[in-house]
């Protein structure tokens, strides 16, 4: 089951689970977002792609961020003109979540949720008057330099 989907200027094959990388989608509702550009929808495997205008795909905003720095550089030979410009372009990573057309409904597995990592804390000191036991000190060892004996002329 997969659908094709214009998004951002460019198309993406996309299948229920997938994480794609679209231009910076700014009008996402609660982390989802709908794309209703859908240009090709396939059912099962081996059935081939065909257009669908009923068709909906609807994903959820895991990240946004931008991408590596492009260095747009311009140039003339021999006119001492040199422009330097950098670009990084803002995206969103969306995982699909649904893929929905003729009544039918295919959606992603549930991911499961991340707990939290507990920290260790240091072991606590039974006695409460007590002070917890301090560092001892490496003793620095002095370095003794042999003399080099002298060259004989």
């Amino acid at each position: 089951m997969y659908a094709v989907i214009r998004a951002g200027g460019k198309q993406y094959r996309v299948a229920p689970g997938d994480v794609i990388r679209v231009e910076k989608v700014g009008t996402a509702t609660d982390g989802q977002v709908e794309f209703n550009d859908v240009l090709a929808v396939s059912g099962s495997e081996g059935e081939i792609a065909r257009p669908q205008s009923e068709a909906r795909v609807v994903g959820e905003v895991v990240e946004e961020g931008r991408g590596a720095k492009i260095l747009v550089f311009h140039y003339k030979r021999k006119k001492q003109y040199k422009k330097l410009r950098g670009h990084r372009q803002a995206y969103s990573a969306v995982r699909i979540t649904e893929i929905a057309y003729d009544g039918q409904s295919f959606k992603a597995p549930e991911l499961p949720k991340k707990e939290p990592k507990v920290k260790k804390l240091a072991p606590v000191v039974e006695a409460q008057g007590a002070k917890a036991p301090a560092k001892k000190k490496a003793a620095k060892k002095a370095v003794v330099k042999k003399a080099t004996p002298k060259k004989k002329k």
